[in-house]
C-alpha cells in the first residue's frame, strides 16, 4: 500500500489538555503535564502509524502566546507558530469546564488567517454534563469556519478512537517523515530533563521554575541494566539556588527523589539520579 501523511497541530490555552491528548494518542509521556503556566516550552512532536497513515501531532505551547506571552519567552510563540505552518490540519482544544465563548471566538479567528481546516475539539467532557457542549457548538458554529466538532476526554481516553479515525481519512499521500518505530522527536534525554523541569514546576513556586534550565550531563547504562543520570539545574540569578536547595537540601532531596522514580518509572529501569545547581555564565 501507498504510504499517507497527515501533520496536526494541537492548540488551545494552557491546561485545556494538549499534553494529556498528545500522551494518550501516542501511548507514551512525550510531553509533561503541569497545571501552572507555559509547561509546554518546546515544539514536540508525536507519531503513531495506522496500517500505511501516519499521523504526525505537534504539541504547541498554550495559545496564550498569540498575543501574550512570558517575558523573555520569545521561544514560546515561535515554536507555537512552527507548529501551526508546519501542520495540514488545526485540532483546536477546549477545556470544557473552563469555556468562554468570546476567548475561543477570538482565537479562532486568528487561526482562521493561517487558512487551515480546525477541528473544534471539546475536551474534559467527564466533568461536565454532555448535554452542556451541545449548545456550545451551535454558538460557535454561527460565526465561525469550523471543519468539524468532537468531543473527548483525554484524561479517561473518551472518543479518541473517533478521533482518530476521523484524522485517518484526511491522510493523503506521502512519504513518512519518520520511521515505522518512532513515537517522537525527542529522545530520553530529552524526556528525563522534561520530567525533573516538570517536578521543579510541582514543587516550586512563582516565578522561579521560568528562570531555569536542565540540562543533561551524563546519560550512561549501567553493566547491571540500570541507568545512572547527572543533570544540572542552571539558573539565572543566584538568589533562586538556596530557595531550590531549601533548607538543609531538603527541597532539592525531594526533587531528586520524585524526579528519579518518575523517570524509572517512564523509562521502565532502576535509575539513579545526580542533581546539581549553578549559575549560568554570563557568557
Amino acid at each position: 500500500m501507498k504510504k499517507k501523511l497527515l501533520k496536526i497541530s494541537i492548540v488551545g490555552k494552557t491546561n485545556a489538555g494538549k499534553s494529556t491528548l498528545i500522551n494518550n494518542v501516542i501511548g507514551e509521556t512525550i510531553s509533561i503535564i503541569n497545571k501552572k503556566i507555559n509547561t509546554t516550552e518546546e515544539l514536540i512532536i508525536g507519531i503513531i502509524n495506522i496500517k500505511n497513515n501516519q499521523l504526525v501531532f505537534y504539541d504547541t505551547p498554550g495559545l496564550n502566546n498569540i498575543k501574550n506571552f512570558v517575558k523573555n519567552k520569545k521561544k514560546l510563540k515561535q515554536n507555537l507558530w512552527n507548529g501551526l505552518n508546519q501542520s495540514d490540519i488545526i485540532i483546536y482544544l477546549i477545556d470544557s469546564k473552563n469555556y468562554n465563548y468570546d476567548e475561543v471566538s477570538k482565537n479562532i479567528l486568528k487561526l482562521e488567517e493561517i487558512n487551515k481546516k480546525i477541528l473544534l475539539v471539546f475536551n474534559k467532557n467527564d466533568l461536565i454534563d454532555k448535554k452542556d457542549i451541545l449548545p456550545k457548538i451551535a454558538e460557535l458554529n454561527k460565526q465561525l469556519r469550523i471543519e468539524t466538532f468532537f468531543s473527548i476526554s483525554a484524561k479517561k481516553k473518551h472518543g479518541l478512537s473517533n478521533l482518530i479515525k476521523y484524522l485517518v481519512k484526511q491522510t493523503y499521500y506521502g512519504d513518512w517523515i519518520y520511521s515505522n518505530d518512532e513515537i517522537s522527536d525527542k529522545d530520553d534525554i530529552f524526556i528525563t530533563n522534561e520530567i525533573t523541569r516538570n517536578t521543579i514546576l510541582t514543587l516550586l513556586h512563582k516565578e522561579i521554575p521560568y528562570n531555569l534550565n536542565v540540562h543533561n550531563k551524563i546519560f550512561k547504562y549501567l553493566k547491571n541494566g540500570d541507568l545512572k543520570i547527572k543533570q544540572m539545574i542552571e539558573i539565572n540569578n543566584e538568589r533562586y539556588k538556596k530557595i531550590i536547595l531549601g533548607k538543609k537540601g531538603d527541597k532539592i532531596k525531594e526533587i531528586r527523589i520524585r524526579s528519579q522514580n518518575n523517570i524509572s518509572k517512564n523509562l521502565n529501569v532502576k535509575v539513579h539520579l545526580y542533581i546539581n545547581v549553578a549559575k549560568l555564565n554570563a557568557n
